[in-house]
C-alpha cells in the first residue's frame, strides 16, 4: 500500500483546513498555488503546521474526517504535541458524563 498523509494548514485568516493526500508535498504546494478553488484559495497564503503519515488512505481520511470536527483547541493541542491538553478537552463535561461511570 502507498503511504498517505492527514494534514493542518494554517491559512491567512488564522483558520485551519484538514485535509489527506497520498503526495504531500505536491499537494500542499498546490494549495498554496491556489489549484483549489474553494477555502485555501480564498484565504493565501497558507502554511503547513501539522502531518501524520499512514501507511493506508483509508486511515488517513478517517483521521481527517475526525480531526476537522474538532475544536480550536483541540486541534491547536495537536499542532503543539500538547497531548495531556489534548487528553483534557477531549474528556465529556457534560452531566452524562458521570451516569456512564
Amino acid at each position: 500500500m502507498q503511504n498517505s498523509w492527514f494534514y493542518i494548514l494554517k491559512c491567512s485568516d488564522d483558520s485551519f483546513y484538514c485535509g489527506c493526500t497520498s503526495n504531500l508535498e505536491n499537494r500542499i504546494n498546490e494549495h498554496k498555488l491556489g489549484k483549489f478553488k474553494g477555502y485555501t484559495s480564498a484565504r493565501l497564503p497558507v502554511k503547513l503546521v501539522y502531518s501524520q503519515e499512514f501507511s493506508d488512505i483509508i486511515d488517513a481520511i478517517s483521521a481527517e474526517r475526525q480531526i476537522k470536527k474538532w475544536s480550536r483547541k483541540k486541534k491547536e493541542a495537536l499542532i503543539n504535541g500538547d497531548f495531556d491538553l489534548l487528553h483534557e478537552l477531549a474528556k465529556c463535561k457534560n452531566e452524562t458524563a458521570s451516569d456512564n461511570k
